[in-house]
């Protein structure tokens, strides 16, 4: 027989215990939703190279935030995805007050304050 003839489970012994010991919990909490945002109104642009996802215009961003919100997601990553006339090599448009994305970004702290 090899040693220890009992198997020692202490720590699964009550829901308290398993819990306390448990790795990984993952909820709504620890995720980061993504969003590409695009010129217009009320677009939804298909992202070829990613089935599933697509470039949303500000309002429909707007929707999609009150969504994650409702869903307990802290957090919104904005890509922008400018058109062809605006970028430039010193990426003048990040600087520009009344660019895409910050026009998205102020739409979204009017509607949802103390999200980031």
């Amino acid at each position: 027989m090899s040693y220890p003839a009992t198997r020692l489970r202490r720590m699964r012994h009550d829901a308290f215990s398993r819990t306390l010991m448990r790795e990984t919990v993952l909820t709504p909490g620890d995720l980061i939703m993504v969003a590409f945002v695009c010129e217009g109104s009320d677009r939804s642009e298909p992202v070829a190279s990613m089935p599933g996802v697509a470039r949303l215009s500000i309002d429909r961003l707007e929707t999609l935030a009150a969504e994650c919100v409702a869903a307990g997601i802290p957090a919104l990553a904005l890509f922008p995805a400018p058109g062809a006339g605006v970028k430039s090599e010193d990426a003048r448009e990040a600087w520009n007050p009344e660019g895409l994305m910050q026009r998205a970004i102020r739409v979204l702290k009017r509607r949802i304050p103390n999200w980031a």
